[in-house]
């Protein structure tokens, strides 16, 4: 068991969202999949017998999504990144996360369920840390002209053979 477990809460949707999680990410599982009960249905204003929450797992990582209603909705502000090894995996997760959902910008978007989520090369963390602060501007000026990421420009912007913002 892992110590950290995040809970993502819907409004009806905690089925929904983990069945469409669980099939955009290959190696996932649903894990378990509990009821209102009578006594949580009416603590919770939720139907007696409709999913409460449900337990998935993505890559190891465990989640929790709970149906708590509509009190709560997501922002910007808590995002999961996927870090891709390379376009084909970015072109891939993009496609499936974005369907009914918004692309935005810097490689971030939000799914059909509002959750958002930054799709980005595994090297993007080394070229923005990278202590030669010349190649880190030249990719963080590179990124903030894209919505979904472009490793070849990215690595170009890095290596200085672009044009700082042509694209």
């Amino acid at each position: 068991m892992k110590p950290i477990m995040p809970c993502l809460w819907f409004d009806g949707k905690a089925e929904d969202a983990a069945r469409f999680y669980t099939s955009v990410f290959k190696d996932s599982k649903i894990l378990d999949i509990t009821h209102y009960g009578p006594s949580a249905s009416g603590a919770a204003g939720m139907p007696k017998g409709s999913v409460m929450t449900v337990n998935f797992e993505i890559n190891g990582q465990e989640f929790l999504a709970l149906n708590g209603g509509p009190e709560f909705k997501f922002t910007e502000a808590t995002s999961f990144v996927v870090r891709c090894k390379n376009q084909d995996e970015i072109d891939e997760y993009w496609s499936k996360l974005t369907q009914g959902g918004a692309p935005g910008q810097c490689g971030w978007l939000k799914d059909k369920y509002g959750l958002s989520w930054q799709v980005v090369p595994a090297s993007l963390d080394k070229m923005v840390q990278d202590k030669d602060t010349a190649k880190s501007d030249r990719v963080m000026e590179a990124l903030i002209h894209m919505k979904k990421l472009d490793v070849k420009t990215l690595e170009d912007a890095y290596e200085g053979k672009v044009t700082v913002g042509a694209r």
